[in-house]
């Protein structure tokens, strides 16, 4: 059967029990993750479940990577907590909607493709920066209600059972991949603690889950220029790095299943998604890394695992609070520890001796960045750009130019490299204007003009050789160059044979 309205491939071989297993395993790690960080925003914890419930539908329905997990995340509470402690929730539900309007624009204009511009050092600080928020998070595990470190019995007892819950993560699959192996560690401990009675900490120790269906609810606000004002700030952000982190993981788990899926039509997604969840008393989100590792992990590869995921979290919601609330803590925190061992590229540090010293450089500071400001966006952006600015001081130095005197005793140059703004420098040290011969020829056939700042590098040049009475000519360049060059009739050799086609990046096109 062929693809229904490009959404679905039902082609697709789908092994419905290991996507209801993994499914049902990822809507347990999604409920004390969403909890957390609905009180993170300073927000009642089934605005994150509801976020949860729809994120993870709509993406998993429509989203361009089958078997990624999306819901409330950390990234978006920390973003939004000041708007909600300032304003209030209702404002911070129109945001959300505004931010998936801005989303869905942009997948509609195709600019997830621009994803492709975040170098692989910067990917890998991001995931290994990742890991170390996914395990630091769960230390706050380790305390009591006041805050304090655990100490004793329930330090031994709880650490206890983490550390079973990690044991059969490890070790299951290595015996049998029948049954999700972490599944099993939830199903094991929570197995222990009711037939033995142990006294340690639960889910319903964070926050009761009891709720009814995700109710429809507009924003009670005043929709004027001044709510705009309040809100676009950070819908703009939330968007972006909604983006950014959603994107990200698509492209981690294309690496993982070996399969590639479709950027701009994710990016479409999550703003429906969060639209949906703004409109339905959600906080929105985007992509969790954390859950979409549980997934594929476990060998989903599928829509219907997210699908199962959300529609379970929500029957935990509105009919199986109680019993959830029972499901210990340990088993959730062993859980993500071992997620965060298995996010952490470990192969990134075998790399050190053989990746250039500025990548590593880029993938220290991006890792070290994204724990210490919980800011994924901000951390990938500094990582571009220091790696875009490395780029740049790079090919600075590449300009070269072989010079050589004909029989005729016209000198030539020959450039190599390209010419833009990083290299214009040392393109115009190049030549020898008062001691070169009356004509001089300038090859541009092993180099390319970039952007404005060469033009205006090449006027100069030639300015300078004609100032002096002497004739130049340029040779190989593009119709986009000849036009932006002054007197480019008088000093342009044209070719229509030889000479290149390509455009000149400047703010006059």
């Amino acid at each position: 059967m062929k693809q229904v309205f490009g959404l679905f491939d039902f082609k697709q071989t789908v092994n419905y029990r290991t996507e209801v297993l993994s499914g049902l395993t990822v809507a347990l790690a999604l409920v004390p993750e969403a909890v957390a960080f609905a009180l993170i925003a300073g927000l009642d914890p089934l605005v994150g479940l509801y976020a949860a419930c729809v994120m993870g539908f709509v993406t998993s329905l429509l989203g361009g990577r089958p078997g990624m997990i999306s819901g409330a995340t950390g990234a978006v509470a920390v973003v939004i907590a000041p708007l909600a402690k300032e304003h209030g929730v209702e404002f911070v539900y129109a945001a959300i909607l505004l931010a998936g309007a801005l989303q869905l624009i942009a997948g509609l204009l195709r600019l997830g493709k621009f994803i492709r511009l975040v170098p692989h050092p910067v990917i890998f600080g991001f995931v290994n920066g990742l890991a170390i928020i996914i395990f630091t998070s769960q230390l706050d595990q380790f305390k009591d209600a006041s805050g304090n470190w655990m100490q004793g019995s329930p330090l031994y007892i709880f650490l206890g059972l983490v550390l079973l819950a990690m044991a059969v993560i490890w070790g299951l699959p290595k015996l049998t991949r029948q049954i999700p192996a972490s599944l099993s560690s939830i199903l094991l401990v929570f197995g222990l603690v009711a037939v033995f009675g142990i006294d340690t900490r639960t889910v319903g120790d964070l926050a009761s889950i009891n709720g009814s269906f995700p109710p429809f609810h507009l924003p009670n606000i005043e929709w004027s220029i001044e709510t705009l004002r309040i809100i676009f700030p950070y819908a703009a952000i939330v968007a972006a790095v909604g983006l950014i982190e959603s994107l990200l993981t698509l492209n981690i788990v294309d690496e993982i299943t070996g399969t590639r899926g479709r950027s701009n039509k994710e990016a479409a997604a999550q703003g429906l998604a969060n639209m949906l969840s703004g409109l339905f008393s959600g906080m929105g989100g985007c992509a969790m890394i954390g859950q979409s590792l549980i997934n594929v992990s476990n060998g989903a590869r599928a829509r219907l695992s997210g699908l199962f995921a959300s529609v379970m979290l929500l029957v935990f919601v509105m009919y199986g609070a109680e019993l959830i609330e029972k499901v210990p803590m340990a088993a959730l925190t062993g859980l993500m520890i071992m997620v965060s061992i298995g996010t952490f590229e470990w192969a990134s540090l075998k790399t050190f001796r053989r990746m250039p010293k500025s990548d590593i450089f880029v993938m220290i500071l991006v890792t070290v960045i994204t724990p210490i400001l919980h800011n994924l966006a901000l951390a990938v952006l500094v990582g571009v750009i220091i790696a875009a600015l490395v780029f740049a001081w790079d090919n600075a130095k590449r300009i070269r130019a072989r010079k050589h005197t004909d029989e005729q005793g016209v000198k030539h140059y020959a450039l190599y490299g390209p010419l833009f703004f990083g290299s214009v420098a040392a393109f115009q040290e190049k030549f020898d204007v008062q001691g070169d011969p009356q004509e001089v020829v300038i090859d541009f056939a092993e180099s390319r003009v970039v952007d404005m700042s060469a033009i205006e590098a090449l006027n100069k040049v030639t300015k300078r050789y004609l100032d002096a009475g002497k004739r130049v000519r340029l040779k190989h360049l593009s119709e986009d160059c000849r036009k932006l060059l002054d007197h480019a009739s008088e000093i342009i050799d044209v070719n229509i044979m030889e000479d290149p086609s390509y455009k000149v990046v400047t703010d006059k096109l």
